[in-house]
């Protein structure tokens, strides 16, 4: 448990920190989880496999600037969840992919956006209010104890935040715990390579950088098995380390008649 709460506390300022730089028109600074206050990502703060560039100009229609320019993330998840109107999204972070999931289930659905940081959460409620979007909720919570009823969302997304757990299995069961039967699980994370070297995987300064809380395809695919998904995909995009690549990762929860 002490192990768990020094994580949270040092990705929490991290973020938080990220969320004041946004907040203030500073992020340039800051952006991405390869910042200069993590660990170092070889190519991958200059040539934009981080962060805000990620964003096609579709997805930039529909969430502020300033929610796309806050991104830390390393995908674009709702890319790839195939939202529809009426669903319930549940996004593990308060980024633009919460407004942009919104818009998606409107006018009968709606996203909430789960986190941790006050400070981002703040951002995120002030963009949320800039861009007009009222479907949509923002809770204060824990990836490994979330604050949700059982069996109440369609969809769980998230944008390069599983890797930053302390109890991944933990945070996998509770997606799977708030899903309906047949509900959808669709991410962007990173994935370790089998042969990430101990220093990296023992650096917490890296758990802020995307990288040294990252699982190998191998655990993250049975992480999600032993939670009870089938329909597992996962599906490396781009390098973001030279010990780590980009992914799309996808599973159902069974329906209750299977």
């Amino acid at each position: 448990m002490a192990e768990l709460t020094e994580i949270r506390e040092s990705v929490r300022r991290r973020y938080a920190s990220a969320a004041r730089a946004a907040a203030d028109g500073a992020l340039e600074a800051e952006a991405g989880c390869c910042g200069p206050r993590a660990v170092s990502c070889s190519p991958a703060a200059e040539t934009g496999v981080f962060g805000a560039a990620l964003y096609d100009e579709g997805s930039r229609d529909e969430a502020p600037g300033a929610a796309i320019d806050a991104s830390l993330g390393c995908g674009v998840p709702t890319a790839v969840a195939d939202l529809r109107d009426g669903e319930t999204v549940l996004d593990l972070g308060s980024g633009a992919g919460v407004l942009i999931s919104a818009r998606r289930v409107a006018p009968n659905g709606k996203a909430i956006g789960l986190d941790m940081t006050d400070e981002m959460l703040d951002l995120a409620r002030a963009n949320a209010r800039q861009a007009g979007v009222e479907n949509v909720e923002f809770v204060k919570g824990y990836l490994e104890d979330m604050p949700l009823a059982d069996a109440s969302v369609d969809v769980v997304i998230s944008n390069c935040v599983i890797n930053l757990s302390g109890d991944k299995p933990r945070t996998i069961a509770e997606a799977a715990r708030v899903l309906r039967p047949g509900g959808r699980f669709a991410i962007s994370d990173v994935i370790a390579d089998p042969d990430m070297d101990e220093p990296t995987k023992a650096d917490m300064e890296a758990w802020t950088g995307c990288i040294a809380g990252a699982l190998t395809e191998t655990e993250f695919r049975a992480t999600l098995e032993q939670a009870g998904f089938g329909e597992i995909e996962v599906r490396p995009t781009h390098r973001v380390h030279e010990h780590a690549s980009a992914a799309i990762i996808r599973a159902r929860k069974p329906d209750a008649s299977s």
